[in-house]
């Protein structure tokens, strides 16, 4: 009781986080990962997992932890790399913009091993959100990318108007009307 009272406790502190763990073993009906973060061996359930990508045993996974609720037979840790805010915590590791709040992620919309698309806003006018996200030379979101599996990434500027929104989405094409 006291261990998955740890186990809970360390977890809970981890919510919202990336972590990395370990290919243990893969389950060949199910398709999910067994995978070791510290001392502890956790599942990737097939679903979470980002479609297209192989794993070998002793490959380095970084996983979000979207939540860890308690039960019964003790902690339930919830682990994804389909999760939008995985795909949010994987910019603020590698945009300095992001982590101390300079540019904010205003939406992510996600289709995992397809591509996504990221809206960011900077509190200051002198800041362009869109480059910082990118990087010089793309080198930032090269980066994210690589990590990803080669997930397609669009970055845009944020708009409290949809029509604004629309057309910086689908641009470089030439927005007649929206």
């Amino acid at each position: 009781e006291a261990e998955k009272a740890q186990l809970f406790e360390d977890m809970q502190s981890k919510t919202q986080e990336i972590v990395t763990g370990v290919v243990l073993r893969q389950n060949t009906k199910s398709g999910a990962l067994v995978l070791q973060v510290g001392n502890n061996e956790f599942i990737l359930p097939k679903d979470e997992q980002i479609p297209g990508e192989e794993y070998g045993v002793g490959d380095h996974v970084k996983v979000y932890v979207v939540d860890v609720l308690s039960s019964e037979r003790g902690p339930r840790i919830m682990l994804s790399r389909t999760h939008p805010g995985f795909v949010k915590r994987m910019f603020e590791l590698e945009v300095p913009e992001i982590f101390d709040g300079t540019v904010e992620i205003k939406a992510i919309s996600r289709e995992a091993g397809e591509r996504k698309k990221i809206a960011v806003w900077s509190k200051d006018e002198n800041v362009d959100a869109v480059g910082a996200c990118i990087g010089p030379k793309g080198t930032r979101v090269s980066a994210i990318v690589e990590a990803l599996g080669g997930e397609q990434i669009a970055v845009i500027k944020w708009s409290e108007h949809p029509e604004e929104l629309i057309a910086a989405d689908l641009s470089p094409a030439e927005v007649v009307s929206v």
